[in-house]
Order: structure tokens, then C-alpha cells, then sequence
């Protein structure tokens, strides 16, 4: 931690910037501790919202460990729970998702000046919850016999990196990164959830169940983060007089959004507070 300096933005960039993921996944949750207990004491947090911060030269943005090897998401082979080390792929690729989901929580806290001091709550908050979700996948991971001797780790399979760049991409746009980080890519895992856990209950074995019962924690708490996104896009939309639908669509043309993938968790969706048009809109832009 930033020694002498008790700014959250500036604490939010320094675990961004750490690339142990034990050092990473201990610091935000301290750091959330402590802005939580704060919080509820009705103390001051130590917050400077109109900073404009510049990420220091000597560490990396993000911070992550050299391994796994990212490669381009169409070269990721395909991952089966049917397998032991199809299970292995499938729990790392979705451990692989929350690790980038600490970063890109981070990011909004520090990236983003001039907000409301719940933002920066909210996305330290939701920080904190990806690394208890990383630390969950990664034990379970750690759990599993590699064929070779020892257990599977973090960082044993590949894995693609489009998560963090879309964050890159909307460096510039803080509608653009509500719209297009919480509420669309990380909302697909609201859609994907129910479907990995089918095909895990298929599976049946201690493993499979173990993994579901990790995701029912994650799909949870993702409901919660994606309704995070929600309010906040429309928080802005409304102060720059934005339609929140029809601007999401340009957003979408504008940084090349994945188109939505059917399935939809319309339930899931409906509580993390997608409203009927919004809905309607993932239907008609299926492609």
C-alpha cells in the first residue's frame, strides 16, 4: 500500500498495479474493510474524487501474473466438465474471469474522477467480492490432482484477456465503461451461469458439485454487481441527458460490443434491474 497516503483512489490503483494475486486479493479486501467499517461508523473516508491520477511507470496496468499465457479468445479450446481436466480448464477459465473482474472493479475506482462518493464504494465493494470469488475457484482448483503429480493452479491453462480490453477501450468514456463492462460482458455471466452448472450437475461428481455450489455464491453476488452498473449507467445518462437505451446502442455500433448471446437469465437480468424494453432490445440485437 501507497505508504503515507490513505486516498481510496490512490490505494485502488496501487492493488490494480500488484501482480501477486495473494498480495492483490489480500489488499482490496483490507482496503474494503476498512472504507466498510468507516462507512458504517459514518467517519470520513480518506477520498480525493476530483484527482486526476497517472498510473506510476514502474508497475505494470494491470497488475497480473505471468502466468496464464493470454492468448486470442478464438484460439481458447474448448473447456468440458466431463473430463478431470476438462474440469480443471472450466474452473480456471471462469477463475481467470474473476481475477479480471478485481482489476476492472479497481480500475473504475481510480480511472474515474468527479463521481459521488458512493461510486467509489460501490466499485470497491464489488472488488472486494471478485477476489473472494478468485480465492474461492482458485482453492478448488488447487484441490484438483494433476495427472502429472501435485494439483492444477491458477495460471496452469491459457487463457484470453477480452475482459480487460474493453476497460482499455473505454479508458476515455465513463458512460461508456457502466454500459459496456458491467452491463454487458460481465451480465453475460448472469446468462452463462445456469448453463455451466447444467452441465456440472451432468457431470455429478464431488467436484462437479462443489463447483456449482462456488458458483451459486458468484451468480449471487453477480446479480449485484451487474445492478451496480445499471444504476450507475443511468445515473449518468440522466445527468447528460441521455436516453439510456437508445445511447447504449450507440455504444455498442461505437466500441464494437459482442452481440448478445441467447440464452438470456431473463429472471437473473430483471432483478440485477434490466427493464421490458431493455429486454427486448437483447432479443432484437441477437446476431
Amino acid at each position: 500500500m501507497p505508504a503515507g497516503d490513505p486516498d481510496l483512489r490512490v490505494q485502488a490503483l496501487h492493488w490494480l498495479t500488484e501482480c501477486d494475486p495473494v498480495a492483490k486479493v489480500a489488499g482490496v479486501r483490507a482496503l474494503w474493510a476498512s472504507v466498510a467499517a468507516a462507512r458504517a461508523e459514518e467517519r470520513p473516508i480518506g477520498l480525493d474524487s476530483e484527482a486526476i491520477l497517472v498510473p506510476p511507470s514502474d508497475r505494470p496496468l494491470p497488475g497480473r501474473p505471468p502466468r496464464p499465457r493470454l492468448i486470442p479468445p478464438g484460439s481458447v479450446p474448448p473447456r468440458s466438465p466431463f473430463t478431470p481436466e476438462g474440469h480443471a480448464a472450466l474452473v480456471h477459465a471462469i477463475c481467470h474471469i474473476e481475477f479480471n473482474a478485481i482489476n476492472l472493479a479497481l480500475d473504475a475506482v481510480w480511472r474515474f474522477s468527479g463521481m459521488p462518493v458512493a461510486f467509489y464504494a460501490d466499485w470497491l465493494r464489488v472488488a472486494a467480492e471478485e477476489a473472494e470469488h478468485f480465492t474461492l475457484l482458485r482453492e478448488h482448483l488447487r484441490a484438483l490432482p494433476h495427472p502429472a503429480g501435485g494439483h492444477w493452479d491458477y495460471g496452469d491453462f491459457d487463457a484470453h484477456d477480452g475482459l480487460w480490453t474493453m476497460c482499455e477501450k473505454t479508458a476515455g468514456d465513463i458512460v461508456a465503461r457502466m454500459a459496456l463492462v458491467p452491463r454487458t460482458l460481465e451480465a453475460r455471466g448472469l446468462d452463462a451461469t445456469p448453463l455451466i452448472q447444467a452441465k456440472l450437475r451432468r457431470a455429478g461428481t464431488p467436484a462437479a458439485r462443489a463447483a456449482c455450489e462456488i458458483l451459486d455464491i458468484i451468480l449471487r453476488d453477480e446479480v449485484g454487481h451487474v445492478a451496480i452498473g445499471n444504476h450507475w449507467y443511468r445515473w449518468l445518462c440522466e445527468r447528460a441527458g441521455l436516453d439510456p437505451v437508445a445511447h447504449y446502442r450507440t455504444l455498442a455500433r461505437t466500441y464494437q460490443a459482442p452481440r448478445p448471446k441467447p440464452p438470456f437469465n431473463d429472471a437473473a437480468r430483471r432483478r440485477a434491474g434490466f427493464t421490458d424494453e431493455e429486454l427486448a432490445y437483447l432479443e432484437q440485437a441477437v446476431g
